[in-house]
């Protein structure tokens, strides 16, 4: 089975003997760092966490009008899964 990767960005555990090198080349994605091709686990520049402000926790009335705009694409969906 193949490990689906959670970014294109990709390095070796030889390569991140110099970790500047790889976060340079990254510009700010995370890095999926790879051993013998199989994931170790993913190298994760600060700037790619840091909040930009734009983001923030949706209101119970956003949240309410969302699930109300996609019931319509939902329903058939919630209908099948109904009888099962």
């Amino acid at each position: 089975m193949m490990t689906r990767l959670l970014t294109n960005q990709i390095a070796t555990m030889t390569e991140m003997r110099d970790p500047q090198k790889v976060l340079d080349r990254a510009h700010g994605k995370p890095v999926a760092v790879l051993r013998n091709s199989k994931l170790v686990g993913y190298f994760v520049p600060a700037e790619a966490t840091l909040d930009e402000g734009d983001s923030r926790p949706a209101t119970m009335d956003e949240v309410m009008a969302h699930l109300e705009e996609s019931r319509e694409r939902a329903q058939p969906v919630l209908e099948y899964l109904r009888d099962k």
